[in-house]
Order: structure tokens, then C-alpha cells, then sequence
């Protein structure tokens, strides 16, 4: 439970972005950013699953960027669902806040440790974290490598 409450603040957070830097994105109060949040979270359990599934093709053919259109349609339907207070005003706005909403909510993600994603910066001490380096850099061993 504590996990749902993280992963939910940080959506939060994430459309707050969105509704602050994408004009076309309107919240009247933070409470419907709280709610839009928590009816995002549901869409992406419920609906984004089979979109990704009936849109299987266009994924691959477009090595999953249209997975950038399936979050901007859920975006678009949150906003019908909580019309007025949360507005999206189209489908452009829905894309460009779907992309703020990823790259926040992935940010946070890692910052905070809920994510999947994780980030690891490490110096290259021996001979063989060393071979990994490119032949054309310049190596003192202790230089840091960075495994995302």
C-alpha cells in the first residue's frame, strides 16, 4: 500500500508538470490534479494494457513510439472524465503532456526508488571494468562508469 501511495504522489507531481508547462492542460484546483492522477493510474492499469496489445503492430513498426500515443489518448480521456476541472484541449496538448508526464514521472521514480529503472555510477578500478571504456579515451583508472 505504501508503494501505490508513492507511485500516486509522484504521478501527482508528474501532472502538476504537465498542467503547469503544456498550455492546453488546465486544473481549476490541486485536488483535480490529485484526482486526475489517481483516474491516470487507473487507465494505464485497466485500458493501456490492451491498447498496447490491439496496437501491437504500430508499436513494433514504430519502435514504440506510439506507445507516446497511447499515453496522450488516456490523457485525452482523463479529461473528459473530469471535465471541468481538469481540461485537456485536444490531442497535441495530450501528447506533449503525456511525454512531461513520462519523463517526471520516471525522474521521480528513480530518485525516490519506486522505479524499475536504476541508475548506477561507479569508478573503473580494474583491468576488467577498464576493457569496457572506448580504446580512444583517455584512462587514469579511476575515471567513473555509468550503467543506466
Amino acid at each position: 500500500m505504501k508503494e501505490f501511495f508513492q507511485r500516486w504522489i509522484i504521478n501527482s507531481i508528474a501532472v502538476m508538470a504537465a498542467a503547469w508547462m503544456v498550455s492546453g492542460i488546465k486544473a481549476d484546483r490541486w485536488q483535480m490534479v490529485i484526482l486526475a492522477a489517481l483516474v491516470l493510474g487507473i487507465l494505464n492499469a485497466l485500458i493501456k494494457p490492451m491498447l498496447t496489445v490491439l496496437s501491437l503492430p504500430l508499436v513494433v513498426l514504430t519502435l514504440g513510439l506510439f506507445m507516446f500515443v497511447i499515453n496522450a489518448l488516456l490523457l485525452v480521456m482523463v479529461g473528459f472524465f473530469l471535465q471541468p476541472g481538469f481540461q485537456v484541449e485536444g490531442f497535441w496538448p495530450a501528447f506533449k503532456g503525456g511525454i512531461v508526464i513520462s519523463v517526471v514521472s520516471w525522474v521521480l521514480g528513480v530518485v525516490t526508488g519506486t522505479s524499475k529503472a536504476k541508475i548506477k555510477v561507479a569508478t573503473a578500478r580494474n583491468s576488467k571494468d577498464r576493457s569496457r571504456l572506448d580504446s580512444n579515451d583517455k584512462d587514469d583508472g579511476g575515471g567513473p562508469v555509468i550503467d543506466v
